[in-house]
């Protein structure tokens, strides 16, 4: 058999990316060869649609490789997977973190079609896995897994039947980690997770992610940036408040879990804020932290969606100030209470992200506008890119030390980067 190294496709989130990277890792060491592993997305009919597409692709390209699909889509709807004449094996969001799963898999004897699915109950498993990788991505930046799967049960979200009840990895691990990966060079970590704000509910003494924040920060002194990935405003604890108004090594950028702008949707939704607990969290923010920026996910077109519903969502924009905007137009998922609803006609869902995204667009440009003439440290990327601390590109003219922090002053902008 051609040993050739397995080739992994991506699809989905960043916390997918991350876990394809440590099944990089855990295939090499069974010594897997001619694979092609494809790591699904479930958050949309739209995203497994997708995923389908992909692996014919792969498999035309790769006729003689073995095929093996995992991820969210994979942990969801196995069955749809399986009946695939191009794939060979099934593997759950469970399965494919454990290095026995792909010693299995680099095996001799190829497990038939009578095994075909290794897909085990997800709600049944109760710790993350152990599994930690040093970073993945850039030199300069690393992501950590803290967090695993969801408690509640958003009207639109299959994602906690791909990914199990709420896990997290204890903080000593954490640290340890981070500490690992400082010591390798990395300048700013991400900490990751699906429902982040949701950490520490299962561990000891039940602590919280500002507990985790503030204890990375006073055991890793020498981290220069730490940065947190998306998370559920209505969650977040008074010690992260703390550490947004004192610890400048916490960048002054946060992703958040909105939604939607109107409070009937919002209900609708099953979310458990409503649009003044928003707009006030990030009054709050910006006031202890005034050069805070805010990214947030916003679903246009959701079931029973009006015009002036929408309109407060387009409205939210400027009210919590936000500037990167993810904008999902609302596709059904099967399963999901959503999917029930009395749906929007797709021309106005279409109409209406358009409109959220031309919001969206115009908050980048006033920010990028505003960044020009100030002095930012830039973590650098590549040698003539890089991030300030509110995440915006920044592009260089000549080359610069990579993956190091190096102060620039902006000298204008193109397009959504910034130019020094």
């Amino acid at each position: 058999m051609d040993r050739r190294a397995p080739v992994f496709h991506t699809l989905g989130c960043r916390l997918n990316a991350y876990e394809t990277e440590a099944m990089k890792e855990l295939s090499a060491n069974a010594g897997l060869g001619d694979t092609v592993v494809v790591n699904t997305c479930a958050v949309t009919g739209e995203a497994v649609r997708k995923a389908r597409q992909e692996i014919r692709k792969l498999r035309r390209e790769n006729p003689d490789a073995t095929l093996i699909v995992t991820g969210c889509a994979a942990q969801t709807e196995p069955q749809t997977f399986a009946r695939m004449t191009e794939v060979d094996r099934v593997i759950g969001n469970t399965e494919k973190m454990q290095p026995q799963t792909w010693r299995n898999l680099a095996g001799a004897d190829f497990i038939g079609a009578t095994e075909k699915v290794q897909v085990d109950d997800i709600m049944s498993v109760t710790e993350t896995a152990g599994h930690l990788i040093d970073g993945f991505g850039t030199r300069s930046r690393a992501y950590v897994q803290v967090q695993n799967g969801c408690d509640h049960r958003c009207t639109f979200c299959i994602i906690p039947y791909g990914r199990g009840n709420s896990r997290s990895v204890p903080a000593g691990v954490v640290v340890d980690q981070i500490k690992r990966l400082v010591g390798r060079g990395y300048n700013e970590v991400v900490l990751t997770g699906v429902d982040l704000t949701s950490w520490g509910s299962d561990l000891p003494a039940t602590p919280r992610l500002g507990d985790l924040v503030m204890r990375i920060l006073k055991l890793v002194p020498d981290l220069p940036r730490l940065r947190i990935s998306s998370i559920d405003s209505i969650e977040v604890d008074p010690n992260l408040m703390q550490a947004i108004a004192t610890e400048n090594r916490l960048m002054p950028h946060l992703h958040l879990s909105l939604q939607h702008g109107d409070d009937l949707i919002l209900k609708r939704m099953k979310r458990r804020h409503l649009r003044d607990d928003a707009i006030r969290f990030c009054e709050e923010a910006r006031r202890l932290r005034p050069e805070m920026t805010f990214g947030a996910d916003i679903i246009a077109g959701f079931p029973t969606e009006s015009e002036a519903h929408f309109e407060n969502s387009l409205r939210l924009i400027d009210d919590c100030g936000l500037t990167w905007l993810h904008v999902f137009p609302y596709s059904p998922r099967e399963g999901t209470p959503a999917a029930r609803m009395p749906a929007v006609d797709g021309r106005d869902i279409k109409a209406r992200a358009a409109r959220l995204r031309a919001a969206g667009a115009a908050r980048v440009e006033a920010h990028l506008s505003a960044q020009i003439g100030q002095a930012h440290q830039v973590l650098m990327e590549s040698p003539r890119m890089g991030r300030t601390e509110q995440f915006a590109e920044v592009a260089f003219t000549s080359d610069q030390p990579e993956s190091r922090i190096v102060t620039a002053t902006i000298k204008g902008k193109s397009g959504n980067q910034l130019l020094a």
